[in-house]
């Protein structure tokens, strides 16, 4: 787990680099971060992508809509339901909506959508089952009620209901998942450090050099 406070710390969500080139793994952040002069302190892969690594869903970095919201019915994760967007303000202030409740205005900085939501109003979505067989390499990402956001991966399988009761315990009232197998986390200051990966987003929190 890794909790952040955006207010204090500089939160991100990256797809492509400055030459305009999807960065796909946590290394090429890395790298793109680090020529910036930053020193990126965590990483994680944020939400699903297409074949072609473009981002599932609506994507806003820096205020700008690069993907579109998807409101369609589907099979896959993405689309059980409620599904629903991770977001961050102008004013730093993190948020996570069902994405049927979700209203686009001009303060939001950057967002992501995915699915499932893992708890809505503090209550664990009823799909979920407590002894599911289910089980896979999972994260996902949840808001505190004082701004500070709870990042989370599992180191072993696991399933969704067990990753939703880890948010619920640690005080979140919503909290969405973001993928499977195919999450990465990079975390030097607890040994976590995996810089491969084949992404659309990532998120990102560095602190200047």
């Amino acid at each position: 787990m890794y909790q952040v406070n955006p207010k204090r710390q500089e939160v991100k969500l990256y797809w492509k680099n400055s030459q305009n080139e999807i960065l796909k793994s946590i290394r090429n952040l890395k790298y793109e971060t680090e020529s910036g002069n930053k020193k990126l302190l965590f990483a994680m892969n944020g939400g699903m992508f297409e074949a072609d690594n473009t981002p599932k869903g609506l994507y806003i970095e820096n205020f700008k809509i690069l993907k579109p919201i998807d409101t369609l019915q589907g099979s896959g994760n993405f689309y059980l339901q409620p599904n629903g967007i991770f977001y961050l303000t102008q004013n730093n202030q993190p948020g996570i909506s069902e994405t049927k409740k979700y209203k686009q205005n001009p303060s939001i900085k950057f967002a992501t959508q995915s699915g499932p939501m893992l708890l809505i109003d503090g209550k664990i979505n009823n799909i979920f089952q407590k002894d599911s067989k289910n089980l896979n390499i999972r994260n996902g990402v949840g808001v505190l009620d004082n701004g500070e956001i709870i990042f989370a991966m599992s180191k072993k399988e696991v399933n969704f209901y067990s990753l939703a009761q880890l948010f619920k315990e640690m005080g979140c009232k919503k909290a969405l998942y973001l993928d499977g197998f195919v999450s990465r986390t990079y975390l030097p200051e607890k040994s976590w450090i995996q810089t491969d990966g084949n992404f659309g987003v990532i998120i990102g929190v560095t602190e200047s050099k």
